[in-house]
């Protein structure tokens, strides 16, 4: 896992070296500085010891100034370039990871709510972001830092250095020991903000339903079960943080203690100047600055590699439906095939169990049956969201799983019951926010569907914005848009699932010439929650606990006595 993360990191920061190095540049420049800076203030001090001229003071003085300003320079340059690096990169990660959440299958969607997945791809990349723009300067800036006040106490006095090589080896093996103690806290708090993310967008989305049926009571009791989970998780996480901040103020009061009596031996003996002490105890008090920055940046850092190995499982993740195929559909409307298919959702229950039909090309087909008989599940194999676990699924004559999936389903068009719409205008909601599609050809659209009265009714016509939980529009009037939308779309292949079972009786006989329209020319599935709804299909499958119970041409059937859709239709009518 931490091989992956640091090669996800590498492609990001790939075209960003450029600025990677200025970084370095700034970086080293400021560490130089803020070694270098305090050397003129102990030479000031043994130069005021000494009784030095005030010229020679003030040089010193200045000289110090002048050093810390261009270093605070080189500090805000860096952090510009630092942001923008930061940036720059995970603005390309927030991309490539909703498109790849976007590809991979339906089990990977069912798996992870939306909240959930918003939390990965902002949250964990927002984490990343600062990962990248402050780990620079605060975590190896800092690490740096400390080598070189090492090596400049050695130069001042080796017994010094020694002290606080002695310090820093004791403070190094202290984090070592307390380094596995943050990142289980952490990786268990971000997961436990990433499902209170969850819960809340569900809950948010069925709102109406929580209040209709008064289960208000229980959504504020997993409210608090999560508020209190997360507590739980911030308390555990911030004392294990604290273990860290406490065990080096520990050490840096001793080392102090340390370097000053150790310099006023020192200075007794005639070995050592008091600009020396000053100096010494100066960069102690550096080392102890950098170290303790760098402890306050463990949780960060911490918190962005647990970010980090949860982005890149997401990144890597290999979805159950490989896109592995390279066939094409010849154009045109094409026939649909299904040999002794078999499929399940997981492996203790198939729902469909040796399905076998054929769909001529440019025909329709009407599927019947109870509820969870496996109607759905035929579409679903069709758009290629799941693959068949036995037989196989033919389009054109070719197997499903060696089409390329992109290619595939823009040659399919799905209207289900339940309309996806965006807070957008209904322009961006037929088009999908295309601008290939002129306003002509919409309106075009409306008027050969029959929808042209509908449509002039709206406020503002193609610009009336409505909004995307659906209240601005009946469930009638969004399956209107949905028709609208695959119209444009120009499908080869027609998906009705249970498209008209939420349609008032006065816009169902609205959409019925939009139907016909949609279906001339088109292989289409009609997927039936009403015996109206197939009324002018060619071909009726009727499923019974996910297995062909009957097929055939539906005149046919209607004219076969002992048929059972002749018997559904007798019942019907009674």
């Amino acid at each position: 896992m931490l091989r992956q993360s640091a090669s996800l990191l590498m492609i990001y920061l790939k075209g960003q070296w450029g600025k990677v190095t200025v970084l370095i540049v700034l970086l080293v420049g400021s560490i130089s500085l803020e070694l270098i800076a305090p050397q003129w203030l102990g030479r000031f001090v043994d130069d005021a010891t000494a009784g030095a001229a005030l010229s020679t003071l003030q040089l010193s003085a200045v000289v110090f100034v002048l050093l810390t300003v261009v270093r605070q320079v080189f500090v805000a340059v860096a952090g510009y370039v630092g942001e923008d690096v930061s940036w720059a990169a995970t603005n390309r990660l927030r991309i490539d990871l909703t498109r790849h959440c976007l590809e991979l299958d339906m089990s990977f969607q069912h798996e992870y709510p939306p909240g959930v997945l918003v939390e990965r791809i902002d949250g964990d990349v927002s984490t990343l972001s600062e990962f990248f723009s402050t780990f620079v300067f605060n975590v190896i800036g800092r690490v740096l830092l400390s080598a070189g006040i090492i090596v400049l106490t050695f130069v001042v006095d080796w017994r010094v250095g020694a002290l606080l090589l002695c310090f820093a080896v004791m403070v190094t093996v202290v984090l070592r020991r307390l380094q596995g103690i943050s990142i289980p806290h952490l990786r268990a708090l971000r997961q436990t903000k990433s499902d209170l993310s969850g819960f809340l967008e569900e809950q948010l989305v069925s709102t109406e339903d929580v209040r209709a049926n008064g289960a208000r009571p229980y959504v504020m009791w997993r409210l608090s079960r999560h508020l209190d989970e997360l507590v739980r998780r911030t308390r555990s996480s911030r004392v294990a943080s604290r273990v860290f901040s406490s065990a080096l103020e520990v050490s840096v009061a001793i080392a102090g203690a340390a370097v000053l009596g150790f310099g006023a031996v020192l200075l007794q003996r005639g070995t050592m100047t008091i600009g020396g002490i000053y100096l010494a105890f100066y960069y102690t008090a550096l080392l102890a600055q950098s170290l303790t920055s760098l402890t306050f940046q463990i949780d960060q850092l911490q918190s962005a590699f647990a970010g980090m190995q949860r982005i890149s499982a997401l990144y890597y993740r290999v979805g159950a439906v490989p896109d592995t195929g390279t066939e094409r559909v010849a154009d045109g409307p094409f026939d649909v095939v299904f040999d002794r298919v078999r499929f399940g959702y997981n492996r203790e229950r198939d729902v469909l169990r040796d399905v076998s039909f054929r769909l001529p090309a440019g025909e329709s087909l009407g599927l019947l049956g109870r509820t969870g008989s496996g109607k759905t599940s035929i579409a679903r194999l069709l758009c290629r969201f799941y693959d068949v676990s036995g037989g196989a699924a033919r389009l054109g004559g070719i197997d499903v799983r060696e089409l390329a999936l992109g290619p595939l389903r823009s040659r399919i068009g799905v209207i289900t019951q339940d309309v996806e719409l965006f807070h957008a205008s209904i322009r961006d909601n037929l088009t999908l926010f295309s601008d290939e599609i002129a306003d002509e050809a919409i309106v075009d659209a409306f008027r050969r569907l029959g929808l042209h009265e509908w449509y002039t009714n709206l406020a503002d016509g193609l610009d009336t914005v409505i909004s995307g939980d659906g209240r601005s529009m009946s469930a009638g009037e969004a399956q209107l848009l949905a028709f609208v939308r695959v119209f444009l779309h120009d499908p080869d292949l027609l998906i009705l699932d249970e498209a008209s079972s939420r349609i008032d009786a006065g816009t169902e006989r609205l959409i019925e010439k939009a139907i016909d329209r949609l279906l001339a020319g088109r292989t289409a599935i009609v997927i039936a929650h009403r015996l109206s709804t197939v009324a002018k299909v060619d071909h009726i499958l009727i499923l019974q606990d996910g297995a062909v119970q009957e097929t055939g041409a539906r005149e046919t059937l209607l004219n076969t006595t002992d048929s059972r859709f002749a018997a559904m239709l007798a019942e019907a009518r009674a």
